[in-house]
């Protein structure tokens, strides 16, 4: 939504919550240093072999072991996704092509940040993500322009999603019913 709130005037509000700021940064804090030039490897022969006409290479998105390859290597990401596929969507697969993986490691949202404004700006950040993490957020948020609003949740990425949802959806409501609605 950052990216799309910077470039699309037509956008008259944004609201994102528990945002990726930096695929790249971000992919340095979830792959291991030791594992990021297989992961290169695994990169460049999907791109071959895509190029030589066969069908992407997929991965899981998430894993158990966290050392496994998985598009989200971490255990919180593992219990959502598996909980959530079980309770909410019986017919999700565990699968995402490796080349979304090799987008998502390339994709800045966060360089857009200030030319979201005039727009008005919500951010939801929690505070204990490890997934898209909160320290880039905040710093984002400080980059950003005015009119913004920063709101924090005390729990992890998935907890605005279930566990702080109220705290995440009611500030978020009140922010497009400020910007959106006829005063």
């Amino acid at each position: 939504m950052l990216v799309v709130g910077a470039i699309d005037r037509r956008v008259k509000c944004v609201v994102s919550q528990v945002p990726l700021i930096s695929g790249h940064a971000n992919g340095q804090r979830l792959i291991r240093a030791d594992f990021f030039a297989g992961y290169r490897g695994m990169f460049d022969a999907d791109r071959r072999a895509r190029y030589a006409g066969q069908p992407p290479a997929m991965v899981p998105v998430v894993a158990e072991n966290p050392l496994d390859p998985a598009a989200l290597p971490t255990p919180d990401s593992w219990t959502w996704f598996t909980e959530t596929g079980q309770s909410r969507a019986p017919s999700w697969k565990n699968e995402v092509t490796l080349r979304s993986v090799e987008m998502f490691l390339e994709y800045e949202p966060g360089a857009h940040i200030a030319h979201i404004s005039p727009t008005p700006l919500l951010m939801v950040v929690a505070l204990t993500d490890h997934l898209t993490v909160a320290d880039q957020a905040l710093a984002a948020y400080e980059r950003a322009l005015y009119p913004k609003k920063l709101v924090t949740l005390k729990g992890g990425h998935f907890d605005a999603y279930i566990k702080d949802f109220g705290d995440a959806a009611a500030p978020a409501r009140d922010w497009f019913v400020e910007h959106l609605l006829p005063g």
